[in-house]
């Protein structure tokens, strides 16, 4: 079994105490370096970084494998990867790309399984005489078909 896989299933075992915890990224390098990037259902703490740290430090040999190890939270700029992302961040705002020409920006209001929806408010033109009104719209949207997404403030 090489390193990565090692580091891989340890990671794996450790979050499955942490209910609240998942694991958004982990990247193990040619000269094992371990960089593990995990988000939580009520954020993450940096004692919670600190625990996961240790505890993959205790279950690695330092005799059998030289390697460095970073455990960090995701940022509120980075982009959402999992749907437990998605439904933490129900009532904010996203920007969302997908393959249509712009980006989607509004509020997070809905989360299933497959997709989302949004909602924003557009001006667009009375129906009958001149000026705008303000209109809400809303759009759903599989988790497929999005390029990238994040919160924006």
């Amino acid at each position: 079994m090489s390193f990565s896989e090692i580091v891989k299933n340890i990671v794996l075992e450790i979050l499955n105490d942490y209910e609240d915890l998942f694991l958004i990224d982990l990247k193990v390098s040619y000269r094992n370096d371990i960089k593990l990037i995990i988000d939580g259902d009520n954020g993450v703490s940096l004692k919670d970084c600190a625990i996961i740290s240790r505890k993959i430090e205790d279950q690695i040999d330092r005799e059998k494998f030289n390697f460095s190890l970073e455990v960090t939270s995701v940022g509120i700029g980075s982009l959402l990867k999992s749907s437990r992302q998605y439904k933490k961040n129900v009532g904010r705002k996203l920007e969302v790309f997908t393959n249509e020409s712009k980006p989607f920006i509004g509020e997070l209001t809905k989360v299933n399984e497959d997709n989302f929806t949004i909602e924003w408010s557009q001006r667009e033109s009375k129906p009958i005489g001149k000026g705008k009104i303000s209109v809400k719209k809303n759009k759903t949207l599989y988790y497929s078909n999005v390029v990238s997404a994040k919160v924006v403030l």
